[in-house]
């Protein structure tokens, strides 16, 4: 059977450049000069690609190409040994941050930002606050912090904001996008006191020996704080729009993705989108508590379409926190204690066990895809009783949902999400950035297996790979260097027996995302009439050193056609 699908694939690939060529129409640009990579089994790589209208005429040898689709008006591109590859499509992050964060300080830990102990971030906050000129009692927002890398585990808090900032809120966002470090002008602005009952599933960290909070909430604690968060005004919407397009676009991306969406974001980009912003496509999946809310404005009948470069995906959970920030949820506790202190600590669900089945629940009888957030193992074990809940007993009907992270996955879990047609997407950046965290949290073993894509690969999974952006920096070609080398930030290497090819790697970021958005019949591989959504890259990944895959540049990114992006020679 898999030799008959080989077979057939290749057979439906040629007969796609057999009738293109046969129609004999001209294309505007033929590349030529360089390694096509399709990410197709049957021809991995040709000479010539040719587009119109958007689209892929053909791809193949070049003297074929030209010969069909070489017109009078047809641009030549030779791409003179650079690598062209699919666009690439994001499977998770939060596009929607990407419109503030060029506002916003970047507190990232090195390389990717300043941030390398509590001095340099309050040093970082300063420097913005009198660059811009902020005026006293405006909000100062930065992202990025990483408080497990933090020197002697002195860690940010609501003092060393204060002494700095007495005049002006401060929100200092957490690198797991899960909650934030906050001074007292900015803890009154959102109405935190000492008086302030930690909600279930919610972390608000009290300074020792006291009810008032000294800086740090996070998870449902902190999901009033995020709703109350500055957007940019109607005026600014299609500018900040562009802007944040331009980001995922320099990093090769052509299909963005929005991982929680607010109902107020689902109307802003629909604003943006119907205004002619999009440079990209953008797909969303509403929050499950903001569902009723978008349901009111976007009849599920609506969904599924892009609509000006936009479309409702799908529908987010999020049922635990992140491993870093120690808010993941376990079935053994962590080897460090809670994020206050607490002992015995295994992390907790964000919503009741019951809850969740009846979520889960909710999203399958919609008839519409599910992401799923599951950090922890005990997290996974318990979206995997609420998906059978929800499927009560009858797997027939195919159903698109994807967990996302499964970062603990344990061994024992691959098979369930191989029988039920559930797709892992993993963050095997944690790899680097935060291994030296779940060593100390998780211990050894644990930490050795954090996104196991070569198991699920091996087990006939398809998994796709992701940066969550904006807790790790919108960086592809990082990403793929981690799933391929898996080195952390001390140069340690944390699980060879989980290390994925180049090949496996791009396609955890092309097609396999696709499949994930449904989209794989115009998107993710380069085959006649799928979308001209094209990356050119100064070198190939399949071909150079694994160990240099992260120095790879982004030169052109092209969307229908039409360049979106350009590296500045």
């Amino acid at each position: 059977m898999r030799m008959l699908g080989w077979y057939l694939t290749r057979t439906i690939a040629l007969l796609g450049f057999v009738a293109s060529s046969l129609a004999g129409e001209p294309a505007a640009t033929i590349y030529v000069g360089g390694p096509i990579v399709t990410m197709e089994e049957s021809t991995r790589t040709v000479e010539a690609l040719a587009i119109a209208d958007g689209k892929i005429l053909a791809v193949g040898p070049r003297a074929e190409v030209e010969a069909a689709h070489k017109g009078e008006r047809t641009r030549i591109v030779d791409l003179a040994g650079k690598t062209m590859l699919p666009g690439f499509i994001d499977a998770h992050s939060h596009y929607i941050n990407s419109l503030s964060v060029a506002n916003q300080v970047n507190v990232y830990a090195p390389p990717a930002g300043p941030g390398q102990d509590v001095p340099s971030i309050v040093a970082a906050l300063e420097a913005h606050r009198d660059g811009k000129r902020i005026e006293k009692g405006a909000l100062i927002e930065a992202y990025g912090y990483d408080d497990s890398i933090m020197p002697n585990g002195r860690t940010l808090n609501r003092d060393d904001l204060d002494a700095a900032f007495p005049e002006h809120p401060v929100i200092v966002g957490h690198v797991s996008m899960h909650g934030a470090v906050l001074n007292s002008a900015a803890m009154r602005r959102f109405g935190i006191d000492s008086k302030t009952k930690t909600p279930a599933g919610g972390v608000i960290v009290r300074k020792p020996g006291t009810d008032e909070p000294w800086g740090l909430i996070m998870e449902t604690a902190f999901l009033p704080i995020h709703e109350q968060l500055p957007k940019p005004s109607r005026e600014q919407e299609v500018a900040r729009s562009r802007d944040g397009q331009r980001l995922y676009a320099a990093a090769g991306i052509t299909t963005a993705h929005e991982g929680s969406t607010l109902a107020s974001d689902v109307a802003l980009m629909k604003r943006a989108a119907a205004a002619g912003a999009h440079l990209i496509d953008i797909v969303a999946f509403p929050f499950i508590v903001e569902l009723d809310e978008v349901l009111k404005d976007n009849p599920v009948s609506t969904w599924g379409k892009y609509v000006d470069g936009f479309k409702i995906g799908g529908v987010k959970i999020t049922i635990d926190g992140s491993p870093q920030g120690k808010t993941a949820y376990f079935s053994k506790p962590y080897l460090t204690g809670g994020p206050g202190g607490e002992q015995n600590w295994r992390g907790e669900l964000t919503f009741p066990r019951d809850q969740v089945r009846s979520m889960v629940r909710r999203v399958h009888d919609l008839g519409v895809p599910l992401n799923l957030h599951c950090n922890g193992d005990a997290a996974i074990d318990v979206f995997l009783d609420a998906y059978e809940y929800a499927r009560n007993g009858d797997f027939s009907k195919p159903w698109n949902v994807t967990a996302i992270h499964s970062q603990f996955m344990r061994k024992d879990q691959i098979p369930k999400f191989l029988n039920y047609g559930i797709r892992p997407s993993f963050y095997t950046l944690h790899t680097y950035y935060f291994a030296s965290a779940h060593m100390a949290n998780r211990g050894r073993a644990e930490a050795l297996e954090i996104s196991p894509m070569r198991s699920a690969i091996d087990a006939g999974l398809r998994p796709t790979n992701h940066t969550d952006f904006v807790v790790a920096p919108l960086d592809q070609m990082f990403m793929l260097w981690s799933a391929v080398n898996r080195i952390s930030r001390a140069g340690e290497t944390i699980g060879d027996d989980q290390r994925i090819t180049p090949w496996e790697g791009l396609k955890a970021m092309t097609i396999w995302p696709a499949e994930q958005y449904g989209e794989q019949n115009e998107k993710g591989s380069l085959v006649a009439g799928k979308l001209a959504d094209l990356v050119i890259l100064d070198r190939n990944p399949l071909t150079v050193d694994p160990a240099e895959i992260s120095k790879i540049s982004i030169l052109e990114t092209i969307k229908r056609g039409k360049t979106i992006y350009e590296r500045d020679q």
